[in-house]
């Protein structure tokens, strides 16, 4: 699998010595199981790696190692430290036509503005990276690529290195045995300020009939305890298992794992058309086919559902007509059906104007009604006021775009913070003027249960 640096590649690393530059290479990798690859850097890239895999099963990613990463701390601005550092970056890459475009992934807090909660400390307001070793399955074919970002003068030396190293990588997914471990033995699940929730969702109603917002998203956590320490695979593996019409995603950071499967695709940019997709509003399934379809036609007919969901169209369309054209959009919603809950659902798609990139469109959208609420800014200020609770990266946007202006975000929802022996999950609804705290609660219930499930918890079976 070794070879030299190509002419083009020796060419560069002769020139301008302490300028940044960024290498990739890519070789077909055969048929390699990406969790199988994931895994194998579990030894020496413990906390460096991340998992992806988009809703339809064409695109999955896998990440070993740091070439370089990219964060920010920035209330107002993380969104542009991002882009700005990306695009510095892509304008020093040197890649062959038929490489893969190296890829930058991971994802933003929820709300720098919010309370800071100890389980978060590690995850600044924007948080991406480059991976050294970048799996890539699209379309059925499986690549694997070498990333370098570098100033040294023994650029290639290092990029030796890093052949002989992907080699061992390989070689360990692809021949050493991978045991799939059972789920976690779930030993206590605890509410976290049930209290709070239930005075936040009845002070939010209030405030709503009194006009002074028209939703407001309230969430809240619970924390399973283990009866030991949770492997990040295990996680991935049964998640990734159960809920087979969910993007896939996780990120490992300083000893932790924010994973999760979620039905809500933020934006995808795909050669230079946009896509994105208004989700809000869910009913349970049922425990028949007759059922099922009875409980879906009552969430497509019912008020509270309809208005809550409109929100969410009407702002995600309003982005659309401000940064694309060719705008395409059904004029009522459908059903969107996953194992344990049911949605209403509206696609949008439209073409990018140039000059704006996927961090421009996720700024715009994020958050977007489902998650925050009517107005924005004063749902906003309401969650802050009331939730008590720092969301993290929790129903926020995470993904990847790659150097040829790619990409893919979802909303992190159905979403846990893995911490050891111990696990944060975290849900929420939309808050409307008839909402009744109690059915509130129970809905949570049902959006704790993909992830909880995946840990071994239990809710009436």
């Amino acid at each position: 699998m070794n070879r030299k640096l190509t002419a083009t590649r020796k060419s560069q690393v002769k020139m301008d010595s302490h300028a940044v530059r960024f290498f990739t290479e890519t070789i077909d990798a055969g048929r390699i199981s990406p969790l199988a690859f994931f895994e194998a850097g579990e030894s020496c890239y413990q906390d460096k790696r991340f998992y992806w895999q988009n809703a339809d099963k064409t695109m999955t990613l896998v990440g070993i190692g740091h070439a370089t990463v990219l964060t920010s701390d920035s209330v107002e601005e993380r969104f542009q430290h991002i882009s700005t550092a990306w695009n510095r970056l892509r304008a020093a890459l040197i890649k062959e036509e038929k490489d893969m475009e190296p890829v930058l992934f991971g994802g933003f807090s929820y709300d720098p503005k919010s309370i800071k909660e100890a389980e978060w400390d590690a995850f600044p307001s924007a948080y991406f990276v480059v991976p050294s070793f970048q799996l890539t399955i699209k379309n059925g074919k499986t690549t694997i690529s070498i990333n370098l970002v570098t100033e040294s003068d023994e650029a290639a030396e290092e990029f030796n290195r890093l052949r002989d190293e992907r080699d061992r990588l390989i070689h360990i997914a692809q021949v050493e045995d991978f045991n799939l471990l059972a789920k976690p033995v779930v030993v206590s699940i605890e509410e976290i300020a049930k209290d709070n929730y239930m005075q936040a969702v009845a002070d939010v109603t209030d405030k709503i009939n009194e006009g002074i917002a028209e939703k407001v998203v309230i969430a809240r956590s619970v924390q399973l305890n283990f009866a030991e320490e949770v492997p990040a695979v295990t996680a991935l593996h049964h998640i990734s298992n159960e809920q087979q019409e969910s993007y896939h995603f996780g990120l490992q950071k300083d000893g932790q794992l924010f994973f999760g499967a979620t039905p809500e695709r933020l934006i995808e940019i795909s050669n230079g058309r946009a896509y994105s997709a208004c989700v809000a509003g869910s009913i349970k399934r049922g425990k028949s086919a007759v059922e099922d379809r009875q409980f879906g036609e009552e969430l497509l007919e019912d008020h509270k559902n309809r208005e809550e969901h409109q929100y969410v169209v009407n702002m995600i369309s309003q982005v659309f007509q401000a940064f694309c054209t060719n705008i395409a959009m059904p004029k009522a919603p459908k059903l969107m059906k996953i194992r344990d809950i049911q949605h209403l659902f509206t696609p949008i798609e439209g073409t990018v104007e140039q000059g704006t990139d996927i961090f421009n469109l996720v700024q715009a959208l994020h958050p977007t009604p489902a998650l925050g609420g009517v107005p924005t800014n004063v749902s906003m200020e309401m969650i802050r006021s009331v939730e008590n609770m720092d969301r993290g990266y929790y129903a926020a946007p995470i993904g990847w775009t790659d150097t040829a202006g790619n990409g893919e975000f979802a909303v992190a929802i159905r979403s846990a913070l893995l911490d050891g022996n111990h696990a944060y999950l975290y849900a929420g609804g939309g808050i409307v003027a008839d909402s009744e705290a109690d059915k509130e609660y129970d809905e949570t219930w049902v959006k704790f249960r993909p992830v909880m499930r995946a840990l071994g918890g239990k809710l009436n079976g």
